[in-house]
């Protein structure tokens, strides 16, 4: 490890947690109420109301998002002016800089850093030494850049097939498995110098409803949870998680309370995370814009009642409006005698506790980047990393079904592949991949020059199928990747007219792998978990038999593998 590098803070130490209070010494009531919330702008350069933030109001946390990245030199120039804009407005710490670098589906920097899988195919190599590592190569990317706090491992459970967003940022449906892969992502990024953060406590890997859009419930009581949800969070916590963030998901049978969502409950956050559990390092809550809260208590209420049940950062993402309100809400809520100051001193000694443990003026250089380091795309992508990459997409590659000795492909002279490119809807609002078969038909084209790509309009299945199956010739063979097909029946009955004509078809599930259950007649089945160039090329290789699929399925298909 980097002697650079601190060591993690002790999380669960109760004692130390009673005598935090010397952080906001001095910290007049705004300045405190500025540590404890997150905030996100809009552009590639600080924005005029993020500086406002920053300087006048005191906000002491930014997290960027898809939106503020363009490049890796981009992004380091952008980290820098922030810590330079606190820095000079007289805040004692650097700013916690966060992103969602969850890698897979979300990964917010894009191709400004090396793409790695996501947790359902680090899931499917099921190796410890691979998930640190990559939470390792991931984490020292962050820091060359200059952010300091990924808010990463999602360490729900999946074990919900109609779960629309989170899928695939799970590791799997046995909770074991998650926790041992999360504690190992969460030593990896300690080794890499960076916070590390558990979400979406209690659990989200159960629902069927996007929080993003509307407000999920789980019925579930504390026995449910201590065998399934809670099992992965021990043991992330154990492993010195910095921080852990709660979920927007109602549990009546905890809060005794409907529609109350876990961020907002002291049953929750308090009792159980803080009491139960032992942690006593900081409490994020979920983005307060998400519609499961948005719709139902209002962001700027939101954030007082969130500091009331115990969450010490609070995540408001989005927007200047809703940011400001919820700080005048605070303060208002303070002045009325509504919330304890020493409720906001608390949260915000927690959350600098974290800023003086790991962040330091003194370790920033005078350009505001860590010990100097001056990237560029290329020395963000290190060599190694790259090999790192390869091997693990290579690795996560699943071969579910083969039936028919189809794979590996060996064509003769004149058989063409098509490729059938279906409109694909996103399924949620937090997934970064776009889906374009072009990079599918790309990479097939350098092993094989006959390939064609055909897009399927909306409502038009029967007729272009009709037209392309008397075009493409007896002996084609049919590729499509799917998008999650067990939730649309779009995609699904694709395929199924595709089965019923008797031609080669083979599918690869490029997001949930649960794809089969919309079409369990199809025989030749691969999953890759993401739609990412180097997942896709590592599919291609077992494809025309280049490498082995060597990847296990960490969840349950009914009917395949009970």
């Amino acid at each position: 490890m980097d002697s650079r590098i601190k060591r993690p803070l002790n999380v669960m130490d109760r004692e130390k947690s009673e005598h935090m209070d010397t952080y906001t010494d001095g910290m007049s009531l705004e300045e405190q109420i500025g540590q404890v919330l997150m905030v996100g702008f809009w552009g590639n350069t600080p924005s005029q109301e993020i500086i406002d933030l920053i300087q006048h109001y005191h906000a002491g946390s930014i997290i960027l998002l898809s939106r503020n990245v363009r490049a890796a030199q981009q992004v380091l120039e952008l980290t820098r002016s922030l810590q330079m804009i606190a820095k000079q407005a007289g805040h004692p710490y650097p700013l916690l800089i966060a992103i969602d670098q969850e890698n897979g589906i979300v990964q917010r920097l894009g191709e400004a850093a090396t793409i790695f899988p996501g947790n359902m195919a680090l899931g499917a190599i099921d190796s410890e030494e691979i998930a640190y590592k990559v939470a390792l190569a991931t984490g020292q990317e962050l820091k060359a850049l200059g952010i300091n706090m990924n808010l990463a491992p999602v360490v729900d459970v999946n074990n919900n097939s109609a779960n629309p967003v989170i899928g695939v940022r799970s590791f799997g449906e046995d909770p074991q498995q998650v926790a041992r892969l999360g504690a190992a992502m969460v030593k990896g990024y300690h080794a890499a110098g960076i916070l590390s953060c558990l979400k979406h406590f209690p659990g989200h890997g159960d629902t069927a409803v996007d929080s993003h859009r509307a407000l999920p419930t789980l019925p579930y009581g504390l026995e449910r949870l201590e065998a399934l949800e809670l099992v992965p969070f021990r043991s992330g916590i154990k492993a010195g998680a910095d921080s852990v963030m709660i979920a927007h998901v109602a549990f009546p049978a905890m809060t005794r309370r409907d529609m109350l969502p876990a961020t907002l409950s002291p049953d929750i956050v308090q009792g159980l995370l803080r009491e139960k559990l032992g942690f006593n390092g900081a409490i994020l809550s979920d983005c307060m814009e998400m519609k499961a809260i948005s719709d139902t208590f209002g962001t700027e209420r939101a954030a007082v009642l969130a500091l009331q049940a115990g969450i010490d950062l609070v995540l408001v993402s989005h927007h200047y409006t809703q940011q400001r309100g919820s700080i005048e809400a605070i303060q208002e809520a303070v002045h009325t005698h509504e919330l304890s100051p020493r409720v906001v001193q608390q949260a915000a000694d927690r959350v600098l506790r974290l800023k003086a443990h790991y962040l330091s003026w003194d370790d920033l250089s005078p350009t505001g980047t860590a010990h100097g380091v001056t990237p560029t795309i290329d020395e963000v992508a290190w060599p190694d990393h790259i090999q790192l990459q390869h091997k693990a997409y290579e690795l996560s590659t699943t071969l579910v079904r083969n039936d028919d000795a189809l794979l590996p492909l060996r064509l003769d002279a004149g058989e063409t592949i098509v490729v059938l490119s279906p409109q694909r809807n996103s399924m949620t609002k937090v997934e970064d991949r776009y889906y374009s078969d072009e990079v599918l038909v790309e990479i097939i084209k350098q092993y094989r020059a006959v390939v064609r790509l055909e897009a399927i309009a909306p409502g038009t299945v029967d007729y272009t199928l009709e037209q392309l199956l008397q075009t493409a010739g007896e002996s084609a063979i049919f590729i499509i990747a799917t998008v999650n097909a067990h939730l649309d029946e779009q995609q699904a009955e694709l395929v199924r007219h595709l089965l019923l004509s008797g031609r080669r078809v083979i599918a690869i599930a490029v997001r949930n792998p649960y794809d089969l259950l919309a079409f369990p007649e199809l025989r030749t089945y691969l999953a890759t978990y993401e739609f990412s160039r180097p997942a896709l090329v590592a599919a291609v290789r077992v494809l025309f038999g280049e490498s082995q699929a060597s990847g296990h399925l960490p969840v349950t298909i009914p009917g395949l593998n009970p």
